[in-house]
């Protein structure tokens, strides 16, 4: 039962960890907007493909993970 429960912490998991990784890379803006449409199309071709649809939820996370950081990392604030 928690095994069930924990599987998809390990798909946001994971994605996350390599976002952070990225985010020392120090990438442009435009390269956080491929990141994201890279991870949204992977995303839908992976929902219609028989064995990858388990592991939808990986590039489903680099997507979201990557929008969360480029909204935060082009947020001014005051001061």
């Amino acid at each position: 039962m928690l095994q069930r429960a924990l599987e998809s912490g390990w798909g946001v998991l994971i994605p996350g960890v390599a976002v952070a990784g990225l985010t020392f890379a120090d990438l442009s803006v435009d390269a956080w907007r491929g990141l994201i449409v890279l991870g949204l199309l992977l995303t839908s071709v992976m929902i219609w493909h028989k064995r990858l649809r388990h592991f939808v939820l990986l590039p489903s996370s680099v997507a979201l993970i990557g929008g969360i950081m480029l909204v935060v990392s082009n947020l001014k604030l005051p001061g």
